[in-house]
């Protein structure tokens, strides 16, 4: 602001000069020396004219200086302050010989003006001493038009510079001291648009009300053009917004806001109650789960520029798809940290609270992030802010973890902390987990095995992460629903999206979920997951089993009196849950559906062949004999026991049944694991 101050006072005293030099026609040879002394003496700066100056007379009085910059010789870290490739200025006649100079048209080519940026605010800077404010009586101008102008906020030391670039503006002043201002531009690679209307006081400014409406689109920051109305005064150093009403989009906010501009970093406060405050968020591409975490740099060095107080509230607040309400948000932008705090948030039908922090002083910027969400619905806001949708249901959730880095993949590979989620009542959506434990019985898996009409219902999913140096481990992950229980523990590599499990799902014999007044029993595999976590290898771990079957076949037979009783009186309804042809409800889960040989858990065939043996177990007190590799189901087997072949040798006679349950067990195993 202080430069733009300058800037005019330097453009005012050029053009007294010329309106003196054309009057006592003194020629354009001594024209720039006379500008330069006189701009110097009002400013403290230094003009450089390169091009020279040239005076038209003809159709009106027009002076054309070119190649010029403006310099300020205490600054050593920028050489131009102001450049321009030409500065024309239409004079009257008539004003010259009253004194008073009226410029009608002023155009400004290729303008670059460079405001230095500082770190530290400067605690009593000192004005430029001149005599700018007696300039601005002594002319005045109509229009002004600038094209392909350039601002740059540069900081050399930091090797820091942005620009908005392609500014063009017209500006017009009317005889009522109606200002209007329009123009576009563009910002970090984004369009521009503004409109400034404003009526001006009679001099002096100082510590008048000034109303000021501001039209600004911005497609890339706000999801909606954004309008206002305030009263704005110049107070010393500081720029007040008072009175601030205005919409965005078609939602409307009050407050105030302020800018103290005394030093070359901007202190701004603000205080503003949206209705409706829409925040546009990038989205991810289809398919980016599966890509690795971008290694382009994060800027952050802007922070460091600016110190600011905002208060923030809003009835509704929407970031990206996000919508919550309300809102309120406190932050502090000082030295290069920003801390922002959300309290009582109203996040879909739930609420969180949370506290971020940004340090970005330091090359390697560090964050830290804690949020507490309760009873908020997981679909809706997982959906919107991370493109995930296969959770619903009531969702709990605690997260403090810290990061450092310059990139997306930098932040997740540093990170550490904890966190801490629990969903219940809800659904795992796309994807059976009792279908895929069913299919790993045939073979291993590739990728989640996901479908738009599948899903898992759930009573309760768990877990807490330990993150360190972006590895978040478990120990406690757990599934609890109708049909369903798995625990598990395992570890996610933030950084390279890859996870490694080791979970213990079961079937369940029962359609209760949580709350039950027992423990169901199962029939459990253990399964590994591995691989990168949009699509990862799914197969059942068999070493241990496979070791000892012996003792895997005594474990199934102690399942089986748990849950059919001492002496297996309940085994009649086995069949149909496990894939006979006992009648059965379907359900989303995998459960029996009535088919028979192709309905229950596992299916078929296989299903009654674990009924029989545990059957034939618990009825004969012993290990039942090896079945055939193909068992027919119960309606349709023979009442004879089915008869050896002729070439098939007897089986030697054992005083025990260890060699019986082996051969058992080994052969469950094969027609369970295609072993």
């Amino acid at each position: 602001m202080r430069a733009l101050k300058i800037a005019g006072a330097a453009i005012g005293a050029v053009i007294v000069v010329i309106a003196l030099l054309a009057v006592i026609g003194i020629p354009s040879s001594f024209l720039t020396s006379a500008i330069q002394d006189r701009v110097e003496r009002e400013t403290g700066y230094r003009l450089a004219i390169n091009g020279g100056a040239r005076i038209s007379l003809w159709p009106s009085l027009s002076i054309t200086l070119n190649d010029i910059a403006l310099q300020d010789p205490k600054d050593r870290e920028i050489n131009n302050r102001l450049t321009a490739s030409s500065i024309q200025a239409d004079v009257t006649l008539s004003s010259l010989w009253s004194g008073q100079p009226q410029v009608t048209d002023l155009l400004i080519v290729r303008p670059v003006l460079t405001m230095p940026l500082q770190r530290v605010r400067e605690p009593n800077p000192q004005p430029k001493t001149g005599a700018a404010g007696t300039s601005e009586a002594r002319f005045g101008i109509e229009h002004v038009s600038i094209t392909g102008g350039t601002i740059v906020f540069s900081n050399v030391r930091d090797r820091v510079e942005s620009r908005i670039e392609m500014v063009n503006a017209d500006a017009t002043v009317g005889s009522d001291r109606k200002i209007v201002i329009t123009g576009n531009a563009r910002g970090g690679g984004q369009p521009l648009k503004f409109e400034i209307k404003a009526i001006a006081p009679a001099p002096p400014i100082e510590r008048q009300n000034i109303p000021t409406e501001i039209a600004f689109e911005a497609p890339g920051l706000l999801q909606a053009p954004l309008s206002a109305r305030a009263e704005i005064r110049l107070n010393g150093s500081v720029v007040m917004f008072n009175g601030v009403s205005g919409m965005l989009g078609d939602g409307a906010f009050n407050g105030w806001a302020s800018v103290d501009i005394a030093s070359n970093k901007p202190l701004v406060k603000l205080d503003l109650d949206f209705q409706r405050l829409a925040v546009a968020m990038e989205r991810g591409n289809p398919g980016t789960a599966a890509q690795p975490w971008s290694n382009a740099s994060v800027d952050l060095n802007g922070l460091n520029y600016v110190d600011a107080q905002a208060k923030i509230s809003a009835a509704e607040l929407n970031i990206g798809d996000g919508r919550f309400a309300p809102a309120a948000i406190e932050a502090t932008l000082m030295s290069g940290v920003l801390k922002a705090r959300l309290a009582n948030l109203g996040a879909y039908e739930g609420n969180a609270n949370g506290d971020l922090a940004i340090d970005a002083s330091t090359g390697n910027p560090t964050y830290a992030l804690g949020a507490d969400l309760s009873n908020v619905r997981a679909l809706p806001l997982l959906r919107s802010l991370a493109d995930f949708d296969k959770l619903d249901g009531r969702m709990q959730a605690k997260i403090a973890v810290r990061s450092s880095g310059n990139s997306q993949r930098a932040i997740m590979a540093n990170m550490s902390g904890t966190a801490f989620a629990v969903f219940q009542d809800g659904a795992i959506r796309g994807l059976n987990v009792a279908q895929m434990i069913r299919s790993l019985t045939a073979s291993p898996l590739s990728g989640w095995q996901e479908g738009d009409q599948l899903a898992t219902d759930l009573s309760q999913l768990s877990a807490s992460f330990k993150i360190d140096k972006g590895q978040a481990v478990t120990t406690d992950l757990n599934l609890v629903g109708p049909l369903v229980k798995m625990t598990g523990v395992g570890t996610i590599d933030l950084g390279t999206k890859m996870i490694g499990f080791r979970v213990e799902p079961k079937l369940v014999m029962t359609t209760e979920g949580q709350g039950r007044a027992a423990d169901p029993v199962g029939f459990g595999i253990p399964v590994m997951i591995e691989g990168p976590w949009d699509g990862p290898r799914i197969y059942p771990e068999m070493q241990g089993i496979l070791d000892n079957p012996e003792a895997a076949y005594a474990k199934l037979r102690e399942m089986g009196k748990g849950l059919f009783g001492p002496d297996g009186a309940n085994l009649g309804s086995l069949g149909g849950l496990l894939g006979g042809s006992q009648g059965g409800t379907g359900t989303q889960d995998g459960s029996a559906n009535g088919q028979s040989g192709q309905g229950g858990l596992l299916g078929g065939q296989l299903g009654e062949t674990i009924g029989n043996l545990i059957q034939q177990g618990l009825n004969s007190g012993t290990q039942p004999a090896r079945p055939s590799r193909s068992i027919p189901p119960a309606s349709a087997q023979p009442q004879q026991p089915e008869p050896q072949p002729q070439s098939a040798a007897p089986s030697p006679p054992s005083d025990s049944g260890e060699t019986q349950d082996s051969q058992a067990m080994n052969e469950v195993l094969r027609q369970l694991f295609n072993r």
